[in-house]
């Protein structure tokens, strides 16, 4: 079972969502980090499971979940940042929670930042795509430069959130960053940034995103790792004792 907890109570009607979990690139989670740090944005939640993998994030020697929720009261947003890569079995639940939060909490809008896998000779390197669950958010987002994808196939949770919406007549729309798959490029979250800036007039300046963006990377790809090896253990200690009388 997957939940959501808060450590801090919020009022979060009225608020823009923003999810960007790791993919193509991890442009989300590099883009959601910078995005809290340069807001300020508050720690007030986490989302935990027993089928997450057991580990923990450590940031400013304080130990933290990896799955985190931030608010900004002032700006009216909330974010969600992961450091690891749900499991695909997982997807469709955590996308249901997380979805039937954002509605009872009269959240207003999904945004998702992601990459979008591309070959390195098709990669315009200031275009930016977006996704969007409506014609009204689609001729507003066309109008902050970014290019709506007209064929494709869209896959994890931002897509489940997007077709939740989709039926639902929610406001959700995705910023999708042309990515080589073998490559990653702080600049593809930079992209990302500078998108939400134009979008959510956030004014957020870019100049430390390379560095700041590069140690995220660090992070998530060592909590990645960490994730696989122990999942990895898990399943030959299974094979090594064979069958279970319980099961």
């Amino acid at each position: 079972m997957i939940n959501i907890k808060f450590i801090d109570k919020i009022d979060s009607k009225g608020y823009t969502f923003i999810e960007g979990f790791p993919g193509a690139g991890l442009v989300g989670p590099m883009a959601i980090s910078y995005v809290v740090d340069k807001l300020n944005m508050k720690f007030v939640g986490y989302v935990e499971s027993d089928e997450f993998p057991p580990v923990i994030a450590v940031h400013d020697e304080e130990p933290m979940p990896p799955v985190r929720i931030y608010v900004s009261e002032k700006l009216k947003l909330i974010t969600i940042l992961a450091e690891f890569a749900v499991p695909l079995e997982l997807t469709q639940e955590f996308s249901k929670v997380l979805y039937d939060y954002i509605k009872s909490s009269h959240i207003t809008k999904i945004i998702s930042v992601g990459g979008m896998p591309s070959s390195q000779q098709n990669i315009d390197n200031e275009l930016v795509f977006f996704i969007a669950s409506d014609d009204a958010l689609k001729k507003d987002t066309q109008k902050q430069g970014l290019k709506p994808v007209g064929e494709g196939v869209a896959t994890g949770i931002s897509a489940m959130l997007m077709l939740y919406s989709v039926v639902d007549n929610f406001s959700d729309f995705s910023i999708l960053v042309p990515v080589d798959p073998n490559i990653l490029d702080p600049k593809y979250a930079e992209l990302a940034v500078v998108s939400l800036n134009k979008i959510l007039k956030l004014n957020i300046d870019v100049a430390e995103l390379d560095k700041e963006a590069k140690e995220v990377e660090a992070k998530i790809r060592e909590l990645m790792k960490k994730s696989k090896d122990m999942q990895d253990a898990h399943k030959r200690a299974i094979d090594q004792t064979g069958p279970s009388m319980y099961a």
